[in-house]
């Protein structure tokens, strides 16, 4: 039996292209207008909450500035990363893999065991027992998997002048587009920190087993 099942590793890799492309692609529509509002308006600097720093072209897709562009990719993959989170949730939902290795156990809920996993990954202990995830990372992936993925996606429905116009409840449940625009904004800066951290702590912990087991499948009986 394969520790990672193939709908999870395609749903892995699939998940990270588009995050990365739809990262990149974001970057470069927020070099359109770098000014962020709360509401349903807002077009002057000085009604900004916030002034976002223009993005280098090597952090960007395409690698120069191009509105248009930025947001055929950015749709485009937008597409792909709200499919496949569909896909996945009813595959993990239909094979057991939510309930099995994402949703924390009663004992795993406890402060004293809250704390004791905190303690060990400070001291760089990513060992986690005979259960594929410990509750450090269930949390984090809970969070990404039922929030912040769900979150950006529908943010992304919101700020689009076509679904506000269609769907317009959508805007109205952030208090306006320009407020589902700064959330948007938020969410995507949140994910790039959990991909951020999730590669370094690939990275510290066996990062060739690790990387190996979400291509190849690896084996349910290895050590974590």
């Amino acid at each position: 039996m394969k520790k990672h099942a193939l709908g999870t590793r395609i749903w892995h890799w699939v998940n990270a292209l588009s995050l990365i492309v739809l990262f990149m692609s974001g970057l470069n529509i927020s070099n359109a207008h770098r000014h962020l509002y709360w509401g349903q308006w807002g077009f002057a600097p000085e009604q900004a909450w916030l002034d976002v720093w223009r993005f280098p072209g090597w952090a960007t897709i395409p690698g120069y500035y191009s509105l248009a562009s930025a947001r055929d990719w950015h749709v485009l993959f937008a597409w792909v990363l709200g499919i496949a989170l569909l896909l996945f949730l009813l595959a993990a939902l239909l094979n057991g893999h939510l309930r099995r290795d994402i949703v924390p156990r009663a004992a795993e809920l406890k402060p004293s065991a809250v704390a004791a996993d905190i303690r060990a990954h400070l001291r760089f202990d990513f060992d986690h027992g005979a259960g594929k995830y410990n509750f450090l990372q269930k949390a984090a992936y809970g969070v990404v998997l039922f929030i912040l993925l769900p979150l950006i996606i529908v943010t992304g429905l919101a700020m689009s002048p076509g679904m506000d116009a269609a769907w317009s409840f959508l805007s109205q449940m952030f208090g306006g587009r320009q407020s589902a625009r700064s959330i948007h904004f938020i969410v995507a800066w949140l994910l790039f920190g959990f991909f951020v951290l999730h590669i370094a702590l690939v990275l510290l912990n066996r990062p060739g087993k690790n990387v190996g087991e979400m291509i190849t499948g690896g084996t349910a009986d290895e050590a974590a």
